[in-house]
């Protein structure tokens, strides 16, 4: 088990987001983003599983079939759009993504950033969380909402195109204050 390696990598990652999220406004956010990786249920798994180069989940999900740890902590951190998969209003809906609240959006694109500069290291470029995000999105389907994946993309093209500094400017001076998301959620298609 290689217990400080993913005490340093899981706290690195943390302090990014940290970073990334005070910038913006986004200070609770921030403070609270990802406090259960240090939970036994995830904390455990991650020191057993640990390479460096990804996430730990991968390897214990190729293990066993499934990662307990991924299983948690989607259930417990508002950034996942995993944690917003419910049934739909619409019978005929079954279970589908269902539309985060923007400040959530805002988050899980810090949490794009963080972990590919952790993963990718001196690699990363600002267009590296786009790539991801387009690796995986087809297979997505209905378990992330359209309005949800369209904002993110819109992030992250924005991230590959004008850079931190401009995006980051973007979130805070504007995508957060067109509406109160503090008391309602943002409706942010279009």
């Amino acid at each position: 088990m290689k217990i400080w390696k993913h005490f340093c990598t899981i706290t690195h990652h943390r302090l990014l987001v940290m970073r990334y999220c005070f910038s913006v406004g986004l200070y609770r956010q921030g403070l609270t983003h990802d406090l259960s990786k240090y939970s036994p249920a995830e904390f455990v798994p991650g020191c057993r599983y640990y390479q460096g180069s990804r996430s730990p989940n991968n390897a214990q999900r190729e293990k066993m079939g499934y990662s307990s740890a991924w299983l948690h902590h989607k259930g417990r951190n508002r950034h996942h759009y995993e944690y917003w998969i419910d049934y739909g209003l619409e019978k005929e809906e079954g279970i589908a993504g269902q539309k985060m609240p923007v400040q959530y959006v805002v988050e899980m694109f810090m949490d794009r950033i963080a972990a590919s500069k952790i993963y990718q290291k001196e690699k990363y470029t600002d267009d590296a969380p786009l790539a991801y995000f387009e690796n995986g999105a087809a297979k997505l389907g209905r378990m992330i909402h359209r309005d949800t994946a369209a904002l993110l993309r819109r992030l992250l093209e924005m991230l590959a195109e004008e850079g931190e500094e401009k995006t980051f400017a973007y979130i805070r001076n504007v995508l957060l204050k067109e509406n109160d998301w503090k008391k309602e959620p943002l409706n942010y298609s279009g």
